[in-house]
């Protein structure tokens, strides 16, 4: 099954703390349905020194449920859902809203 939000896709978070920013998919965990979006859920991780990195308190994205994010619509930049159409034999993902292509 083709998935709707993938790595390299521009999202924006419906809610949350983070609800309104924009930002790139960074990692998909499907499994869990997660997704890792840079510059959202931001949390601080206290780290110990080790030879390659030196400690200290480490601010970096955390994890974001795929249902509080959405498509950016290439057109019109606001949030849309995902739809799928057959063009050339391929399934091609499609915006709801306007119909522009997503790959």
């Amino acid at each position: 099954m083709a998935s709707k939000i993938k790595k390299g896709d521009t999202v924006v978070v419906l809610t949350g703390r983070s609800k309104g920013i924009k930002g790139e998919v960074l990692k998909i965990i499907k499994a869990e349905n997660l997704a890792i979006v840079a510059g959202v859920n931001m949390v601080k991780r206290h780290t110990r020194a080790t030879q390659s990195s030196e400690g200290g308190i480490i601010e970096k994205e955390s994890s974001i449920h795929l249902s509080n994010i959405a498509h950016i619509d290439p057109k019109d930049d606001k949030p849309t859902r995902v739809s799928f159409k057959e063009i050339d034999g391929r399934k091609v993902r499609v915006s709801a809203r306007s119909g522009e292509s997503l790959d």
